[in-house]
């Protein structure tokens, strides 16, 4: 090993951002740019790989320069990326036959509907930990074998290659000498056996997909080869690959079972550890490998929520109540309570552990003495709430109840939030200085790799808490709120069901 920083890319939904790394995992540099949505048809999403592809690489340069480092001085590489997005590519040239389809496009639907229909959920649901949904990968490629004109034929000819960003960006870094995932990323198509730890030749035969295009499956710490000669001045070893939230789990030091991460931005992801332990979801809840190192297999439940800080969007924007994000600490400071208004978000249906995509959102108990404060507070009131529902039924289905409660993404950021989901969660939530541990997990993964650091408790120890908070409301008001939630999500629920029926 010739360097001391790691390099991570984190090649997000709506921009990428190259950060560098020093040996005591301290951030030096960082470089971001945003790119456009692509929305071709209603529900479809869709990025341009080339200007995924263009922006990683300047932002890579920028970051390398910006710290004062040169590419020798880069130790290794970690990628850490939006998971499902996928992509097919000609293994001769390198070119993309379709845009990116995007991990938040439902066009496969009807196809998802279909073998559920036909009985196919229950083996998809025990081999890969997942449901039958659009929201994964394996659907999205037989689609694009089924759309693009002569594709179908090529892939079985062996001529093509499927990738999530991970492997695509790894596929353009090497020159096209390396075509390999990591198994979280593999974990996220439908096609992959979690507990097995391979593709799975029933799950492609169900989806129509031919194994040629399939990559290499390897360890999150793994040396998956070196940069082309042409990309930077020295060649840079890439050791690290995650998808986002275990990359978050990773670098928020979650090693031991029963620890905890959520992450709040547009959405919430809430990862438990499992330890070696599969556990099987009753509550609808995905069964995912956290990380693999050495061949072993650490697993986690994972729990979404639809939506967190879009619910403040909405109130930004849709309503005008606020003119920026930051203004709902304050105004959730300025009342005693919520006056007894419930926000239920379900603006694209519930997640996890309800799933139901034709809920929509609702506000209960709205009297003439509520008003823009009360409708703030409600809304971050409403993520504490879908947390602690993930929580229950994380250890309804045999997973250690956390000890602490550790938070990141932006929404993290609002300390009346983090005190309010400590108090619901009877918990401490423990908030790092940095909030970038997404990146943070993929220097990790890479530094392990290569020897910068050593195991997993070295990791642990360069981790460091900001802000601890601590639980102090008193219990009988805490069932009082929580009951106020249960009425409301009810009656939520309960008028989805009817305007389905």
């Amino acid at each position: 090993m010739a360097g001391t920083h790691i390099l991570a890319i984190d090649q997000g939904t709506t921009s990428t951002r190259s950060l560098i790394f020093d040996s005591r995992a301290k951030r030096v540099a960082a470089a971001q740019r945003e790119f456009a949505q692509l929305y071709p048809e209603p529900g479809w999403v869709e990025h341009d790989p080339e200007v995924i592809w263009r922006d990683t690489l300047a932002t890579a340069r920028e970051a390398i320069a910006s710290s004062g480092l040169r590419a020798a001085d880069i130790a290794a590489i970690g990628i850490t990326n939006q998971r499902e997005t996928t992509l097919v590519w000609d293994r001769r040239t390198g070119e993309t036959i379709h845009r990116a389809i995007v991990w938040q496009d439902r066009r496969t639907a009807e196809r998802c509907q279909h073998l559920k229909a036909n009985g196919a959920e229950p083996m998809v649901r025990d081999r890969t930990g997942l449901l039958l949904d659009p929201y994964f990968s394996g659907t999205k490629l037989a689609w694009i074998l089924d759309h693009v004109p002569g594709a179908r034929v090529r892939a079985e000819r062996g001529e093509l290659a499927f990738g999530t960003i991970d492997s695509f960006l790894l596929w353009r870094l090497t020159g096209g000498k390396v075509h390999a995932t990591d198994v979280t990323n593999a974990a996220r198509t439908l096609l992959f056996d979690i507990r097995r730890g391979c593709w799975d030749a029933e799950l492609c035969a169900l989806l129509d997909v031919p194994m040629a295009l399939l990559p290499d499956v390897h360890d999150n710490a793994h040396l998956y080869g070196m940069t082309a000669p042409d990309l930077f001045d020295a060649a840079i070893p890439i050791a690290g690959m995650a998808g986002d939230q275990q990359a978050a789990l990773f670098g928020q030091a979650c090693f031991t079972r029963g620890s905890a991460k959520s992450t709040y931005g547009t959405g919430c992801f809430m990862l438990l550890n499992t330890g070696e332990e599969a556990l099987r979801s009753a509550h609808r809840l995905l069964t995912t490998p956290a990380y693999r190192l050495a061949g072993r297999t650490t697993y986690a439940l994972e729990g979404s929520i639809f939506t967190a800080g879009a619910a403040v969007k909405w109130l930004r924007d849709g309503l005008g109540v606020i003119t920026h994000a930051s203004q709902t600490h304050d105004m959730a400071t300025q009342v005693p309570d919520s006056h007894g208004v419930y926000m239920v978000p379900a603006f694209v249906g519930l997640g996890a552990p309800h799933w139901d995509p034709d809920a929509r959102a609702s506000i209960h108990g709205l009297t003439f003495g509520a008003g823009a404060a009360h409708l703030a507070r409600a809304a971050l009131e409403a993520v504490g709430y879908q947390t602690l529902d993930l929580i229950e039924a994380m250890v309804a289905d045999g997973g250690a109840r956390p000890a602490v409660m550790r938070v990141d993404g932006g929404m993290a950021a609002n300390d009346w939030l983090g005190q309010f989901l400590a108090d619901l969660l009877e918990m401490p939530v423990e908030r790092p200085g940095d909030l970038e541990t997404t990146a943070r997990g993929a220097a990790f993964l890479a530094g392990l790799a290569v020897g910068l650091w050593s195991d997993l408790p070295e990791l642990a120890a360069l981790w460091s808490s900001a802000r601890c908070f601590t639980p102090a409301m008193a219990a009988d008001r805490r069932d009082v709120l929580v009951a106020g939630w249960h009425d409301a999500l009810r009656r939520t629920l309960s008028a989805s069901h009817s305007a389905a029926d």
